[in-house]
């Protein structure tokens, strides 16, 4: 009994590593937009123009 309870623990693990690098990709790849779009939200609050970057992520605000 002991041998099955290791090897659901290693099949845990390995699904908590899995999703773990699945988020961690969309973060990076989605990571820009989000911050974009906290910005925009940012710059509508303080009535400052939203100036948007060269690459995603990398907007501002201006007055």
């Amino acid at each position: 009994m002991e041998k099955n309870r290791g090897q659901a623990l290693v099949e845990y693990l390995l699904i908590i590593a899995v999703i773990s690098v699945v988020a961690i990709g969309i973060i990076k790849l989605l990571g820009g937009y989000l911050k974009d779009t906290m910005t925009k939200s940012t710059c509508e609050l303080l009535d400052q123009t939203y100036v948007e970057g060269e690459n995603p992520g990398e907007g501002r605000c201006e007055e």
